[in-house]
């Protein structure tokens, strides 16, 4: 081929080119909180397994989102995957070893799995030094944790002040609340 051949085939060829599929890696358009929150959508409407894309969705935009693991971990402690729970859940302990939703849900998974139950308090205690929101729920699962072990007095003062604490229109927590009193001697309610 001469030197014009070449260059007028190249003028044809290349245009064409343009309109081949493009195999370019597109920019995703959603903050890690944007899918946290389309997730959470997902999660009121049932659809757990989308929910799961995009709190995976989060994770992969941002390694460090500690909101994506605690919803991938909320997510499997409610399907009953314990193990799966855990994994999330130490992994956004070692994001931030105090925020208190990860170590009261790690808590409660080792106090759902009857193990570790010396971790399951100590994280619950460092959940409550936090205060805040959660303050009533670390209390119950403290409640929780010292009746499976017998100690009736430090569950009595626990399930006291979980009480105090709980809001009224919380009727799930609640309800947990009340099984835990129904679970203490008669002589200490």
């Amino acid at each position: 081929m001469r030197g014009l051949e070449k260059v007028w085939l190249l003028a044809v060829l290349l245009p064409a080119c343009a309109t081949f599929p493009q195999m370019a890696r597109h920019a995703d358009p959603l903050t890690p909180r944007q899918h946290l929150q389309l997730g959470a959508v997902y999660e009121a409407q049932g659809q757990a397994d989308n929910a799961a894309a995009q709190y995976e969705a989060a994770i992969k935009a941002d390694r460090k989102y500690l909101p994506g693991h605690l919803a991938l971990g909320n997510l499997a402690f409610a399907a009953g995957d314990m193990a799966k729970a855990e994994t999330h859940y130490r992994r956004a302990r070692r994001l931030d070893p105090r925020d208190a939703a990860a170590n009261n849900n790690l808590a409660m998974v080792y106090l759902t799995v009857g193990k570790n139950l010396d971790k399951a308090e100590r994280y619950a205690e460092r959940a409550l030094e936090q205060g805040g929101p959660l303050r009533p729920y670390v209390l119950e699962t403290l409640t929780e944790l010292y009746l499976r072990e017998g100690r009736v007095l430090e569950a009595r003062i626990a399930q006291k002040a979980a009480e105090e604490s709980a809001p009224a229109d919380n009727k799930e927590l609640q309800a947990r609340i009340a099984k835990n009193r129904e679970q203490l001697p008669a002589k200490l309610k």
